[in-house]
This record gives C-alpha cells, structure tokens and sequence, in this order.
C-alpha cells in the first residue's frame, strides 16, 4: 500500500476495532432515497451529522424540516454535542439542511475543497452574479486530502475521492468510512459520471483507492434504491463485500472495462428530479440564494443547459 492517506487511513480501522466503538444512527428518507448518519463517541458524548436532508417540494417551492427534525430529536435525547456537520459532496439529488442543523445544534460546516471547482462550474451554468462567492467561504472547513480529524476522541481521515463529481470526500471516522455517493450496495453497483465534472476514469481510480481499504472496513453509503430482487433498502456493506461482488467494480472489472460500462450506462440515464434546486443551494453550503428585493429567495431553472 504506498498511498500514504490511505495507510493512515487503514491504521485508524485497525486501531478502532480494538478500541471501544462507535455508534452510528442513520435516518433513510425514502423521498430521495438518501441516508443520514450521525457517527458519536460514546466516552465523549461528541458527534457528527453526515449528509443531512432538507424536506423540499419542488412543485411548490416550499421547504421543512420534517427529516432533520427526526435527527435532531435524536441528537437531544441523547445528549450529544454535535461537532460536524459533513458534507460528502454538493449532493444533486437533495438540499442540504446544514444551516438548520447549525443554527439547532452548532457544530462546523464542512466539505472538500474541490468544492471550489463545483461552485466555478456552476457559477456559470446559473449565471451566478458576482455576490456569489466563488472561495467556499459558504462552509466553515474545507478538507484537503489526508486530513486528520477527530469525532470525539475517535481518529479520522478525510480522504478525496473524485469522479462522481470533482468535490467527492470519503470520511474515515474509527473503523466506518462514510462514502457519499462513491458506491451503493454491491447488487447496485457504483454512482454515475456524467455531471458537470464528473469523470468515469477518475471514479474508478477513487473507488479502487477506497477498496485498497482492510476488507472489514465497514462502509456507510448515501444513497439506496433497491436492486432488482431486493426488497428492502440497505446502507451498509464492507470493502471485502464490495470487492467480492459488486456488478459494476468488483476485483477483475479493469478501468477500461468499467469506463465503458459506466459511460454507456449514463447515456440512457435521466437527471435526477431536485438537481436543479439541489445544485444551487448545496454549493451555498445549504443556504437559499440571496432575497431578491422583495424579500423572496429565487431558484433558477436553466433552460436546454444540462
């Protein structure tokens, strides 16, 4: 193993599993098919929330709170202290609740600092003006890759995964690697590259990094939506079950022949409903665009761009 994130990264997997564990709650809204994690340490009573959901109807323009409420009521009655708020990546397929979560609990803002490169790309396709910063100033932390942290006295990493978009981070907490949308469960396969950004060579090569991981380094994923023959959704696989058997990238698949699947398979692919909506107030850290002069935020719809 000569990626030295990715050593230190193993050493924290195999320290955790000897030490006292973590605990981890996910919270599954089935509207966008996303999980939300909170990963806390229980000799400190310190956590972090990965991922989290805005409730968001599009047909409406109406926001609430509904998903983060649920979060919250867990975090309150568990006596926990939230630490981070983590972005994996500036989600295409739902808002984030970060700024609610932050004004209800604190806790510090973060992502990769590639998110830079997401704000520059879509600055332009939404023809931001210039009083949307472009510096990622929107978020209170932006992770480099092989970024120590800690949740708690629990040892992380943050490492930088990209493909899916430039931005993508994997968050190491303990012996669990929270992965955003890298990959889904092994029956599902892996996520899409044909966003603005994206690019199926690079994901491969990120994928393949993260699954140079021990094989029981547990993996939290963002995303399920059922397999065909699967009844129920899941969010927790393994680096060994990935390896073994996911259809799109498991050990034996070459970067050629997962670049042509993956390119092929993304050409018949829709956009996802809340992409729109999604980009705009993700790459603001959460937050709606500026009020218009009369007090009403206003999310644009780009016509025959994407």
């Amino acid at each position: 193993m000569t990626d030295p994130h990715i050593r230190e990264a193993a050493r924290i997997v195999e320290a955790a599993s000897n030490a006292r564990p973590a605990v981890i709650r996910s919270f599954f809204d089935e509207d966008t098919f996303t999980v939300t994690h909170v990963i806390s340490d229980p000799a400190t009573a310190k956590a972090a929330i990965i991922d989290s959901v805005l409730d968001f109807d599009p047909a409406s323009g109406r926001s609430s709170f509904a998903s983060a409420d649920k979060v919250i009521d867990y975090i309150r009655k568990g006596g926990l202290e939230v630490e981070w708020l983590l972005e994996t990546h500036a989600h295409a397929d739902h808002l984030s609740a970060a700024p609610y979560f932050q004004e209800k609990l604190g806790g510090t803002l973060a992502i990769g600092r590639h998110i830079l490169t997401v704000q520059e790309v879509f600055g332009k396709i939404f023809n931001e003006g210039t009083r949307f910063a472009r510096d990622g100033s929107q978020f209170d932390h932006l992770f480099d890759d092989g970024d120590r942290f800690k949740v708690g006295s629990i040892e992380a990493i943050a490492l930088h995964v990209p493909g899916h978009t430039p931005a993508d981070m994997t968050y190491v907490i303990g012996d669990a690697a929270f992965i955003g949308d890298t990959l889904f469960m092994p029956d599902y396969g892996t996520a899409r590259a044909d966003f603005p950004g994206g690019d199926a060579r690079t994901l491969y090569r990120s994928i393949r990094r993260l699954l140079s991981l021990p094989d029981q380094t547990a993996l939290h994923l963002c995303h399920d939506y059922k397999a065909p023959g699967r009844d129920t959704y899941a969010w927790e696989t393994s680096v060994g079950e990935e390896r073994q058997r996911n259809v799109h990238v498991r050990d034996g698949v070459s970067e050629d022949q997962f670049v042509a699947m993956r390119e092929a398979r993304d050409a018949t692919l829709g956009m996802p409903r809340l992409i729109l909506p999604s980009i705009q107030v993700n790459m603001r850290g959460g937050h709606m665009p500026e009020p218009e002069d009369n007090g009403t935020s206003y999310l644009k719809l780009p016509v025959n761009t994407l």
